[in-house]
């Protein structure tokens, strides 16, 4: 029996939403290899506006 919606037993949360936790730490890790590969693309990587040309063109002398 329920009071006002309340169940005896607590609801578990992490164990149903795994799948989810871990489906989202793989789109993370994807998203941003892809971004840093973008970044040090031969098209972006000597344009000025790019935030990480300094260091890739470091890099690039090594």
């Amino acid at each position: 029996m329920s009071f006002l919606g309340l169940r005896k037993w607590p609801t578990p949360v992490a164990r149903p939403l795994w799948p989810f936790i871990a489906a989202s730490t793989v789109t993370f890790y994807l998203v941003s290899k892809m971004q840093d590969l973008a970044v040090r693309s031969e098209e972006y990587a000597k344009d000025p506006r790019n935030p990480y040309s300094a260091q890739i063109a470091k890099e690039a002398h090594h």
